[in-house]
């Protein structure tokens, strides 16, 4: 089979909204540049979307038109490195979420270890928030909650009064599953 028919092929089995690059193709190195160049023409032919250098998806089609993948997709290489958690999603990315705003941002925050100037991907600008505790799968939702009280006064569309019934209930969840 040659590289452009498996690149079809894995594109089509592919779910819509999932980010990929040319690494998430099985072909010898040698191949590289051939599964980059068959990605770019399906771009072009509208099959799938480009979100940046070395990134595509494939969008979901809508009555409203194409919808952008989830901004988890968007930001996952900036959450994992190496197989390990990096960072998470925070501030005014779960502030919808966790029910503390009906607005959705088109920023991301990200809590990380380490941080780095903010940037523009997709429509989104990206930005980074200096999280000092370990970061891992179980302490994700604790150091959300945590950061949203320290940003609670940049919740958008909302007082802090309805803010603190609402973290109130998320405690009440979160007791409950200890």
């Amino acid at each position: 089979m040659k590289v452009p028919d498996i690149v079809l092929n894995k594109v089509g089995r592919l779910p819509v909204g999932y980010v990929f690059t040319y690494k998430d193709f099985n072909v010898p190195v040698s191949n590289k540049e051939t599964v980059i160049k068959a990605l770019n023409r399906l771009v072009s032919k509208g099959r799938i979307n480009k979100i940046s250098k070395g990134k595509f998806y494939k969008p979901e089609k809508s009555v409203f038109g194409e919808l952008l993948p989830a901004q988890t997709q968007v930001v996952k290489d900036l959450l994992e490195e190496n197989g390990k958690i990096g960072g998470y999603l925070t501030g005014l990315s779960v502030f919808n979420t966790f029910g503390l705003t009906t607005k959705v941002s088109n920023t991301i925050q990200i809590g990380k270890n380490n941080v780095r100037p903010s940037f523009k991907r997709e429509g989104h600008s990206i930005g980074f928030i200096k999280q000092l505790n370990l970061i891992n799968r179980e302490n994700i939702p604790y150091l959300q909650i945590l950061d949203c009280i320290k940003l609670i006064k940049k919740i958008p569309d909302t007082n802090i009064g309805r803010s603190v019934t609402r973290f109130f209930q998320l405690f009440q969840i979160l007791v409950r599953k200890i």
